[in-house]
């Protein structure tokens, strides 16, 4: 990692300007995906890989 949390001489606001980075970038941390989100994108990649030839409606 670029920037260390516990640098003992650099603060994490002095390092991220050297960065030139935001220091909302670093302390972003992605949401992730709810178990029923993943169910359903499992069942329908299980769906496409039985019948690809089968699109949208047109």
């Amino acid at each position: 990692m670029l920037i260390e949390p516990n640098h003992p001489a650099l603060s994490i606001r002095r390092q991220c300007e050297l960065l030139d980075l935001n220091r909302a970038t670093f302390y972003y941390q992605p949401a992730s995906e709810s178990e029923f989100n993943l169910e359903l994108m499992r069942l329908i990649d299980g769906q496409y890989l039985k019948t690809p030839f089968m699109a949208g409606p047109r």
